[in-house]
């Protein structure tokens, strides 16, 4: 088999292995995971296309899950060695150690940054990608993890968001953010749209 064949039917055995993998994290805590598989290619491209690959500082992944954004972060040119991975479910995080060995996996509750980094970061953060499931949440609880994500970035730095929901997960009068959106991604299951925010 010529190598490139291998290494495609290998990557397709992988996403096989995810998709089974979060299929069961799903069924076990529905509302912790928030998906049923993971991002599609599509999705993870266009979240990671709103991050600057050349700017200083660390990029924040919350949810990272199996990898999937975190794959298309590197492929669009993000140092793996610049990523820290914030994750709930530790057989996530072991597999995401064994992925991506350059980059910091943090086994901790996404949803409270400031717990997990206290000062450490704080300005530092080029960009926060997040998978988090916000629209299982009250409207308090994402807000506060806006603001908290919002002291770790520097100025101007982006919050990424994708949403399964056709409006932003945070209203845009409350935030006091300026706000994007992408066209929404059909070619994921379900559809979504990516909402970026930024402050300052």
């Amino acid at each position: 088999m010529p190598f490139q064949s291998a290494v495609g039917t290998a990557r397709k055995g992988l996403r096989i292995d995810d998709d089974v993998r979060f299929i069961r994290s799903w069924i076990e805590k529905p509302l912790a995971i928030g998906a049923v598989m993971p991002s599609s290619k599509p999705l993870a491209r266009a979240m990671a296309s709103y991050v600057d690959p050349k700017a200083d500082g660390k990029v924040i992944e919350l949810g990272p899950g199996t990898g999937a954004i975190t794959e298309a972060l590197v492929e669009h040119g993000v140092d793996e060695s610049r990523l820290v991975l914030v994750e709930f479910n530790s057989n996530f995080c072991r597999l995401l150690r064994a992925r991506y060995p350059a980059a910091t996996v943090i086994q901790g509750d996404a949803y409270r940054l400031r717990g997990l980094f206290g000062d450490f970061l704080r300005g530092e953060v080029s960009a926060v990608v997040s998978g988090l499931p916000l629209m299982t949440k009250p409207l308090r609880a994402r807000l506060r993890l806006l603001n908290e994500a919002f002291g770790l970035l520097q100025p101007g730095g982006p919050f990424i968001q994708f949403t399964y929901s056709v409006v932003s997960p945070i209203p845009r009068s409350l935030a006091r953010v300026r706000t994007e959106a992408s066209e929404r991604i059909w070619l994921n299951l379900p559809p979504a749209r990516v909402f970026v925010y930024r402050r300052g």
